[in-house]
């Protein structure tokens, strides 16, 4: 590991924003700000966001700076990408933002049931030889129904045709409630948008800085699945 990525990881330890539990939780052992993410951290009863697979956090950060009255949450297993996230946040004195370092398959340890507001998805690995391992497939969206409150949304940003597609597909098999869907974000936004979301949805991520520059189209959709 290099010494750029050992600084990082310790100089993030003594920060009160970014969480690293160990990699694998343990059934016997609640995490501490399970149920308690309001009360304990946040010090308040706003509406928690999660940001899953958030790598630097240009997301989790550009969404709390839209919505100072939201608590919002990036998650990773990249503690190198995440610190540029959480330095931000802290160099900005956002109070309303935290990282968690885990695995995205253990959600559900980390926080209660109907404890969640909403889910981000931003350029999550499109996973094309393992459908199972996809962000939006049957698996994972188990996982977010035992945190998401009722009505709670999941947006998902992505350039991939093949994630596109599939959660799609994960849509109409298991009825879930599409509320805006578009294969081309940036040409076919719905003129009756909110100018908020609008807005948001135009923050570009490293990656999507990337794809953009090489002509991908960029897709969005959100959806209910509670």
């Amino acid at each position: 590991m290099g010494k750029n990525k050992l600084k990082r990881f310790a100089e993030m330890k003594l920060w009160n924003n970014v969480f690293e539990p160990t990699l694998e939780p343990n059934p016997q052992e609640a995490f501490p700000l399970k149920g308690k993410w309001r009360q304990d951290y946040f010090k308040n009863s706003n509406p928690i966001v999660l940001e899953l697979g958030c790598g630097k956090g240009e997301y989790t950060v550009g969404l709390a700076k839209h919505y100072p009255d939201r608590n919002f949450i990036g998650v990773d297993i990249k503690g190198s990408r995440m610190f540029i996230g959480a330095k931000e946040a802290l160099d900005d004195c956002l109070n309303n933002v935290a990282f968690l370092r885990t695995k995205i398959d253990f959600i559900d340890s980390y926080f209660e049931a109907n404890e969640v507001d909403e889910i981000w998805l931003t350029f999550s690995d499109p996973q094309p030889v393992k459908p199972r391992k996809r962000l939006t497939s049957e698996q994972f969206i188990t996982r977010y129904k035992r945190i998401l409150k009722p009505g709670g949304l999941i947006h998902l940003k992505t350039d991939s045709d093949i994630l596109f597609e599939s959660t799609e597909e994960q849509i109409q098999e298991h009825g879930y409630q599409v509320v805006e869907l578009t294969w081309d974000l940036y040409h076919s936004i719905p003129e009756n948008l909110d100018p908020t979301i609008r807005e948001i949805l135009h923050i570009k991520t490293h990656y999507e800085q990337l794809f953009t520059a090489k002509g991908s189209v960029i897709k969005y959709c959100s959806f209910k699945v509670n």
